[in-house]
């Protein structure tokens, strides 16, 4: 998948699993399976962004904008995540399966402040996807210490509604997902 949208800045930056081609254009395995899905958004925009933005209130972390770009949401191929702590579902991880995207019916902008409600997850930020308990427990982006306009850490939310940081920020989080054969054995 190659992504062309003009760098935030001069200096190009990439991950590990990035590099930069001559044209200037960032190439990377996309974390998302490629079978068709309802989670998949239509092709991204800026005006969708600001919409969204405007609509969440909170300004979006440049590295989910730039994954959203790719591809607008989707279903992960690598879904789980460790943790240092126990979850309702397991020792050590838990699963998250969607990542949604902006600017749909499923997207994070039209559904969050309803998940945000229905099952009363804390007032942090915004719901990032979707997990296998379908809303027992959650992934959020946590805007409580950055505020609206900074970067949010990235928390899992449990049945006891208490928000625990599992990343620094969404690309820490996305890094940080492991294929959920690791823990097979375990569970």
């Amino acid at each position: 998948m190659v992504h062309c949208r003009p760098p935030a800045s001069t200096a190009v930056r990439v991950s590990p699993r990035e590099f930069v081609t001559q044209r200037g254009c960032t190439e990377m395995t996309s974390p998302f399976e490629e079978s068709p899905s309802p989670w998949i958004g239509p092709p991204l925009t800026e005006d969708m962004v600001r919409r969204a933005e405007e609509t969440l209130g909170v300004r979006l972390p440049r590295s989910y904008v730039d994954l959203m770009y790719r591809q607008n949401g989707g279903v992960l191929k690598n879904s789980c995540h460790p943790t240092s702590f126990r979850t309702s579902w397991a020792a050590d991880h838990f699963q998250i399966d969607i990542i949604v995207g902006i600017g749909y019916e499923h997207g994070l902008d039209a559904e969050s402040a309803y998940l945000i409600s229905e099952w009363e997850y804390p007032e942090v930020g915004v719901v990032l996807g979707v997990t296998p308990a379908a809303g027992h427990d959650t992934v959020m982006l946590d805007y409580s210490e950055s505020g609206p306009d900074g970067e949010p850490a990235v928390v899992y939310v449990d049945e006891d509604r208490i928000p625990r940081r599992i990343a620094g920020s969404f690309g820490e989080f996305m890094n940080g997902l492991v294929s959920c054969e690791a823990y097979e054995d375990e569970d």
